[in-house]
């Protein structure tokens, strides 16, 4: 593990710990609540696994929080600058492409600010987000396929799309040039329990 990494996975480890015990959750509340299992949870408070996006996003929806507060540093900042290449990449595409997380907000609304690259053959299938999470994607280079609902809708560059996530959704690239898109990801604030949703 790279010393970036090994930091990435025990501030997680550190986070899902303190997020939980904090609202007196036991292993298996945590796993239901995310729809992640207890091994894995287990896994991920051990510092034991760099956990993929979905399994991160499931976790943080169920705490209510950002995929950035389980990622961010303990100092608190009122400002704070980070390098692109310093931002983690949370997902590989089979084909090369890549989607890291840039920045998240926490307050006082749940705001995360991605940068994807979608190579030609790369898709990114999304389980549903916590209820009324909005997406918003422009694509900088290139042209994205999002299906929202079965349906798809291609985004060429200088367009936007603005969809509600909390469906299943996906992106892939079916043209024959990289796709380069900046996400806003907005969700509402509060926990949400998988197993009721």
């Amino acid at each position: 593990m790279t010393n970036n990494v090994a930091a990435l996975t025990a501030a997680v480890a550190g986070h899902v710990r303190a997020l939980r015990t904090s609202r007196g959750w036991s292993l298996d509340e945590l796993a239901g609540r995310s729809g992640v299992s207890k091994g894995m949870v287990v896994q991920i408070e051990g510092a034991r696994t760099n956990p993929s996006v979905g399994t991160l996003v499931r976790i943080a929806d169920a705490f209510g929080v950002t995929v950035a507060r389980l990622l961010e540093p303990a100092e608190d900042r009122t400002v704070h600058i980070s390098s692109a290449d310093d931002a983690p990449r949370l997902w590989r595409g089979d084909a090369g492409g890549f989607g890291r997380l840039l920045r998240g907000l926490n307050s006082p609304s749940f705001t995360e600010l991605w940068e994807w690259i979608f190579v030609p053959g790369d898709r990114h299938a999304s389980a549903e987000h916590a209820p009324g999470t909005r997406e918003m994607l422009h694509v900088l280079e290139g042209e994205l396929t999002t299906t929202v609902d079965g349906v798809d809708h291609v985004v060429r560059t200088g367009e936007t799309i603005d969809l509600l996530a909390d469906r299943p959704h996906g992106y892939r690239n079916d043209g024959t040039h990289p796709a380069r898109i900046v996400m806003v990801v907005v969700m509402p604030p509060g926990e949400w329990d998988r197993r009721q949703g």
